[in-house]
């Protein structure tokens, strides 16, 4: 009775181990996959066309990091006055 136990105890965890690994290999196929198709080539004679500046031919141009974003930086605002308005009226 207990060889035919650890038998079965034996086989489960063999079983466990192969699928396991099967979808393991499944899933690293598939983000390798996916990750190979990101890095296609770009430009303008490729059939991959990232945005319409690049399919008209135009280079793309990088802001520097230097450049203010939106209406206000808030990185570079100075801090406003906790209370001003409130004290006031």
């Amino acid at each position: 009775m207990t060889s035919s136990l650890w038998a079965l105890l034996a086989g489960t965890l063999v079983g466990l181990g192969a699928t396991t690994l099967v979808v393991l290999a499944l899933l690293i196929g598939a983000c390798v996959l996916v990750g190979w198709l990101k890095l296609r080539p770009s430009g303008r004679g490729t059939r991959v066309v990232r945005s319409l500046d690049e399919a008209l031919g135009r280079p793309e141009r990088y802001l520097p990091p230097t450049t203010p974003r939106g209406p206000v930086d808030q990185l570079r605002a100075a801090e406003p006055a906790a209370g001003t308005a409130r004290q006031s009226g």
